[in-house]
């Protein structure tokens, strides 16, 4: 497993719940988040979402009913969620998930403000 930092905590287990649109993520230290599919969305680590520089992330509405359709693994240390929406281009590392865990009510928080200053709703 050459390039992966042995501190930092690897999953063993991810489970999509497509019915209630969460993914549920255990790591090896013992930490387990349920990260719904509209806060990976919208939190996508990808460049049409962060930018080229990974910049502040872009508001965008409308993905209250987002789903995961595929998870792809990308070598040891990072999965692609492909989204019912076309969204597929985000690679989220084994730290990026964990990250979004840990940080989830600040994130979302953040968003929410983010959608009402910019006037967006979290529907269609």
């Amino acid at each position: 497993m050459a390039g992966l930092d042995s501190s930092t905590p690897h999953p063993v287990s991810l489970t999509l719940r497509q019915a209630s649109r969460v993914l549920d993520i255990a790591f090896d230290n013992g930490e387990s988040f349920s990260l719904p599919c509209e806060y990976l969305r919208v939190f996508s680590p990808s460049a049409e979402i962060r930018g080229h520089g990974g910049g502040p992330h872009l508001t965008i509405g409308g993905k209250i009913d987002v789903n995961i359709v595929a998870i792809e693994p990308v070598g040891h240390y990072a999965v692609r969620l492909q989204f019912d929406d076309g969204h597929n281009s985000g690679i989220y590392s084994w730290s990026e998930l964990r990250e979004l865990g840990i940080n989830q009510s600040a994130n979302w928080q953040d968003y929410l403000s983010r959608l009402e200053h910019a006037k967006l709703r979290r529907t269609a």
